[in-house]
């Protein structure tokens, strides 16, 4: 059973379920005579309606991810949290309904046993869906063909795992060797048949699906080498633990029957999401453009009141995949900052910040003319923050996987910002790159609500830094 195929069937057992959820519920409050001592509501929520509520709800917690050895437990589970949310936010509708026409809607407490009905059918139908897809996985239908790059103990443990468990539907068909002395080892019948320099090719070869990186410490340019081979090519890759604190000591993980394993994406958002992020961020600028102006004439009279010099300060950052622009924001040192010192971070209580410099950067209005960073499509509002090119440089250097930051649009806010400090040291921006990758590997619209929402309270309290 291929991707598509997987998440059109999850979708049509939830259209049934959710629907047939609604309709047994609504027969059993006003056809059978049950709740006749009960007021009837005083509204019906349209069948369509109901079930495209449902779909949002599951789609944002991420019910519909493709499957990839998901306990059944823990898919019940995240249905379960999903429903509550679901059934709270109806409720609080309910009784906000109450509150503004002063009546008491008896639809509050038969939404408790829409619930349980819910849960009953959805629940089921899932876990239907599941062992089908299992028993199919088993018997041959469907199964993927997986390699293993690196030939070392905890490679070997992974693929008698996979043996072990037939239901995961993975066939390893091959090894990959990072260095050459490795070629043609083998385990359990499957041989080391090449290097990675070749991976585009054995992939095509293969038809392989799943990829498990299994290296040692200290070969992140190899690891870095192995996702940018993967881009496009509609392939899960997970890595074996020891990697965990190199991508950041956050990452997606999942397990093999109680091995875990971290899931790195090379496509980071599916390209429905991708589209929606972005005419979300040119609503949400042209929206902060308008309801901002007065701010943006107050800030500029200023600025050119106090000190000489432009009103804008202009800077070539680095943006996704490499394309440098000029960030826009309004001036908060003095003129040439720079000119005496070259490419520095500013600090905390720099000497070169103007007096109206520390007032708008306190309250964050410094940062406003990004907006047309983002309306330009060079920055989202919600991505890692953008480096000056130099620093990205030697950053990169002396930082494994720095430049995967520049896999994604980079942003005014971001995950980094709303939970470390300052940049003041070379520790400081290792501790926050962690933050980045946890972003980067976790990417969703969720993801971004919740760092905006975070961002008020730290823009409220004068926490975080951005730039």
């Amino acid at each position: 059973m291929n991707k598509k195929v997987e998440k059109l069937l999850i979708l049509i057992t939830d259209f049934f379920t959710v629907n047939l959820s609604w309709i047994l519920f609504f027969y059993l409050r006003v056809n059978t005579g049950w709740f006749d001592l009960l007021s009837q509501p005083d509204f019906l929520l349209p069948l369509f309606a109901v079930y495209i509520y449902w779909l949002i709800i599951f789609t944002f917690v991420g019910m519909y991810r493709t499957w990839f050895a998901l306990s059944r437990f823990d898919e019940l589970s995240t249905l379960f949290k999903a429903s509550f949310v679901g059934i709270f936010i109806l409720l609080f509708l309910i009784m906000w309904d109450d509150y503004v026409t002063g009546s008491v809607s008896a639809f509050r407490f038969y939404i408790f046993l829409y619930w349980a009905i819910f849960l009953f059918l959805v629940g089921s139908g899932r876990l239907i869906v599941r062992s089908v897809q299992r028993n199919l996985l088993i018997k041959g239908i469907g199964r993927r063909n997986a390699l293993i790059i690196g030939f070392n103990d905890r490679a070997n443990q992974i693929h008698d795992t996979i043996l072990d468990h037939r239901a995961l539907g993975l066939d390893v068909v091959a090894y990959i060797a990072v260095f050459e002395k490795n070629l043609n080892k083998e385990h359990k019948n499957v041989k080391v048949i090449d290097t990675i320099a070749n991976l585009e090719s054995i992939l095509e070869k293969y038809n392989i699906k799943n990829i498990i990186i299994s290296i040692e410490r200290h070969n992140e340019d190899t690891l870095l080498e192995i996702i940018s081979k993967c881009e496009g090519k509609n392939i899960s890759i997970k890595i074996v633990p020891d990697l965990y604190d190199i991508i950041s000591g956050q990452a997606r993980t999942s397990q093999i029957y109680g091995v875990p394993l971290i899931d790195v994406m090379p496509e980071l958002m599916p390209e429905w999401e991708k589209k929606l992020k972005r005419l979300m961020d040119i609503l949400l600028s042209l929206i902060l453009i308008i309801i901002t102006f007065p701010i943006t004439l107050l800030t500029s009279i200023a600025i050119k009141l106090e000190s000489k010099g432009p009103i804008f300060y202009r800077q070539e950052r680095m943006g996704m995949s490499g394309k440098i622009f000029r960030i826009v924001k309004f001036r908060t040192m003095i003129a040439d900052a720079e000119k005496h010192t070259g490419p520095v971070w500013s600090t905390k209580d720099d000497p070169r910040i103007t007096k109206v410099g520390k007032l708008i950067r306190k309250i964050r209005v410094d940062e406003i003319p990004q907006v047309y960073n983002v309306l330009k499509g060079d920055m989202s509002f919600v991505g890692p923050r953008p480096e000056r090119p130099f620093f990205v440089e030697k950053l990169s250097n002396e930082i494994p996987l720095y430049k995967r930051r520049l896999k994604v649009r980079p942003g005014i806010t971001g995950w980094a910002q709303v939970k470390h400090k300052y940049d003041e040291t070379i520790e400081d921006v290792k501790v926050k790159l962690r933050y980045d990758l946890f972003y980067i590997e976790n990417i969703s619209l969720r993801m971004d609500f919740k760092i905006l929402f975070r961002t008020v309270f730290v823009v409220l309290f004068g926490k975080g830094h951005y730039d």
